[in-house]
């Protein structure tokens, strides 16, 4: 059970200003040494000891007000995680600052798990060294994620023939091979046994003693993913596979084992099995620390997904995270070297270029936020550059942001001086798996009316962007 103090404070990702944590009550709660008369000091103090901390896990925390109506407020980036902090009056540790996915879901890694396993891929926590989270074991990532990591992994290697030689040892009636003399000189007193030898022999076999160690694995993480900790709708989703690993491995006897040895001469699919086995089994003898997921580079992959079936349906081609390299002679440090959509979609005249942002601008739609104007500012600058590679005179742009539903909006600038249109689409799409159906129409339905004008007007539309 979790206690109050373990933890700091926590907010969700992509929040753009979290609720404001009064000084007054920090220093009673947290900064008790602390002189409230001067809280605004401490709590500057207190952001400066754990500024690494909090740049590693993307949180900005500002300090609000003066004196005695001092605050301290939080913003957070596409990361979730965990990380410890110090107080400010002390130096000594306090509770954890956690941030944990943004989604209305009972689980908090729910949707989250359904999108990868929609997409074959896998969340990988970025750790570093610090000091042990106050909070243990409680915000770190759950069990039942590296539990379905294994289950993919495993369904790789039962895809393949994993056998080894066995030494085991017989009884043959001819004096052949390796005999073990020592026992037969403990038997051969007996007439009957004098033409029994127990002989030694290499058998090449799947039934070694490494597949039993995986089997004795597989059924922790059977147990882990069938209890309570695992949500409902991921239970359902690898329930079959969870009984087809359990006839695969009908007849391979568990072997309890605490490290899995890992050879040089094991293949990369069975390399990978054994090191997902060993953190499963290493899982709670790991100390917690500072831990973060970039769910960025997740939507990403989930908006290359929707376009790809997108694709599919309407005969177009998709190419993910497309490269423009630049030429020149010499290229300075600073210097971007290429420029990259996540995707581009080309169906004959018409050139779709796909980015995915992983900002809260759709959260907060009418925030007056500097910081979300800027962020919208740099998004619609890079779609723009984006534009450059093409010919038409009607260039088209979508940015993909996550939000609560699905909606879109076009905005259209125009030049005076060229008559050229730059339009803008802003794409809203929820980070959970029930709405790919959705967002896959509303996209099909925008490109063949795309389609349908440039035939009308003769007009070649050339970027489709989504950033």
């Amino acid at each position: 059970m979790i206690k109050p103090l373990d933890v700091f404070c926590e907010i969700p990702c992509l929040t753009e200003q979290s609720k404001k944590l009064s000084g007054v009550t920090l220093q009673k709660k947290w900064f008790k040494s602390a002189d409230k008369r001067i809280i605004g000091q401490y709590l500057q103090k207190f952001i400066d000891y754990n500024s690494e901390q909090f740049k590693f896990l993307g949180v900005e925390p500002y300090i609000i007000g003066s004196d005695q109506s001092t605050s301290l407020t939080f913003r957070s980036s596409g990361f979730i995680g965990s990380i410890p902090l110090r107080a400010s009056d002390t130096g000594k540790q306090i509770g954890d600052f956690v941030v944990m996915p943004r989604f209305t879901g009972r689980d908090r890694f729910e949707d989250y798990i359904e999108i990868l396993s929609l997409l074959g891929t896998e969340i990988s926590p970025e750790v570093i060294d610090s000091l042990p989270l106050a909070s243990g074991k409680n915000f770190r990532p759950p069990l039942y994620l590296e539990a379905v990591k294994f289950i993919a992994t495993l369904e790789k290697l039962t895809m393949i023939p994993w056998r080894k030689f066995d030494n085991i040892e017989k009884v043959s009636n001819q004096p052949t091979g390796q005999i073990n003399w020592k026992k037969y000189f403990n038997n051969e007193f007996k007439v009957e046994n004098r033409l029994k030898f127990p002989v030694k022999s290499n058998v090449l076999s799947e039934f070694h003693s490494e597949y039993s160690e995986i089997r004795y694995v597989f059924d922790i993480c059977k147990s882990e993913l069938l209890s309570a900790n695992t949500p409902q709708r991921i239970k359902n989703t690898l329930r079959a596979k969870l009984s087809f690993f359990e006839e695969r491995f009908y007849h391979h006897k568990p072997k309890a084992t605490n490290k899995i040895l890992i050879r040089f001469s094991d293949t990369p699919t069975v390399k990978t099995c054994k090191e997902q086995a060993n953190r499963i089994l290493n899982f709670n003898l790991v100390d917690s620390t500072a831990w973060r997921v970039d769910f960025s580079d997740v939507f990403e992959k989930f908006i290359q997904y929707i376009f790809k079936e997108a694709a599919k349906e309407t005969g177009g081609r998709l190419f993910s995270n497309f490269k423009f390299h630049s030429r020149t002679s010499k290229h300075y440090s600073w210097e971007l070297k290429h420029i990259e959509p996540d995707a581009i979609f080309q169906k004959e005249n018409v050139l779709v270029f796909i980015d995915a942002k992983y900002k809260s601008n759709l959260y907060n739609k009418y925030d007056q936020s500097a910081f979300l104007k800027e962020d919208h500012r740099h998004d619609l600058h890079q779609i723009m550059a984006y534009f450059s590679f093409s010919k038409s005179q009607n260039k088209i742009g979508v940015l993909c942001y996550p939000s609560e539903k699905v909606e879109i909006k076009s905005i259209t600038y125009k030049s005076s001086i060229n008559g050229v249109n730059n339009t803008i689409s802003i794409l809203g799409i929820p980070p959970k798996k029930e709405y790919v159906s959705e967002v896959k129409r509303l996209i099909i339905n925008e490109i063949n009316h795309l389609e349908l004008l440039s035939s009308e007007n003769g007009i070649a539309l050339n970027n489709l962007i989504l950033e």
